[in-house]
């Protein structure tokens, strides 16, 4: 049910690969709770992709530009202002890639020129667009901006790998940034800790499935769904959050505080083969 939420507001969402993609589910989101964006992704993220589905169904241009290369970003950001009308009150940053993952190189063995990589393209690409968005005057006075981060930021995770320094990263970020942007313009820089979900990344992660499993089980409320982290992101854009900045936000159905939950004991005493009413 949509309530206008965003009625008036205008922003940019990146990283909207298909509609697997939590990106996908904001922009449709944001798009029935009336706002206006534009979209964009890396050149070879658009190809292999489906955006000009999603241009056309949130009627939202697309401004293609690589989150590493400040010089695409400046032409971003202009190019929204432009294409909107004026200052941005939103912007989604949904990026994030590594090349030892797709080679499933374990911790010990990782390529370093691909750990580089993966902090440019998953963490300090927030930087950098926050830096565009503060040198061009982009952004309104309490607007605000989200990127999506992960629990494996602040604990161990098999088979993550590089991308938990770029959490990690990624996080601090916000909070540096939170602080320097809320002085200058009120504006807000949150993250969003989102459940393990099965989008075209997350799935291709070695044992993802096992460890969705085990998370819908440890999770009080279960895993939270694309759907749901973009209605937590809609409510971060609107006004009615204008006091929360600087935070690593969980949404994971709890698990990111639970310590065991009844079906983990269960399953487990079962594999031992003790009868847990023992």
């Amino acid at each position: 049910m949509a309530n206008n939420l965003l009625a008036g507001k205008v922003g940019i969402i990146s990283g909207a690969l298909n509609e697997h993609s939590i990106a996908w589910k904001v922009a449709q989101r944001a798009h029935a709770e009336g706002a206006r964006f534009v979209l964009t992704n890396a050149p070879l993220a658009m190809r292999m992709g489906e955006i000009n589905k999603l241009s056309e169904e949130c009627n939202a241009p697309i401004i293609p530009a690589d989150a590493t290369s400040t010089e695409e970003l400046e032409a971003l950001f202009s190019g929204a202002q432009e294409q909107l009308g004026g200052k941005l009150d939103f912007v989604l940053h949904s990026i994030g890639m590594s090349a030892n993952i797709r080679k499933k190189k374990h911790y010990g063995e990782l390529d370093y020129k691909f750990f580089n990589q993966t902090i440019d393209v998953s963490a300090m690409s927030f930087h950098k667009m926050m830096a565009v968005a503060e040198k061009q005057d982009a952004m309104n006075e309490w607007g605000s901006i989200v990127a999506l981060s992960y629990i494996a930021a602040q604990r161990a995770f098999l088979d993550y790998t590089d991308m938990t320094q770029a959490k990690a990263m990624l996080e601090s970020i916000a909070r540096s940034y939170g602080q320097r942007f809320g002085k200058l313009k009120k504006v807000r820089v949150n993250t969003v800790s989102q459940s393990p979900t099965k989008t075209t990344a997350g799935t291709g992660i070695t044992g993802f499935d096992a460890f969705y499993n085990f998370a819908d089980m440890m999770s009080p409320l279960g895993n939270a769904p694309a759907e749901a982290c973009a209605d937590y992101c809609i409510s971060l854009f609107s006004d009615l959050t204008r006091y929360v900045t600087m935070q690593n936000l969980m949404h994971d159905g709890g698990f990111s505080t639970t310590g065991i939950s009844a079906e983990i004991v269960d399953m487990m005493t079962k594999a031992a083969g003790v009868d847990s009413a023992e």
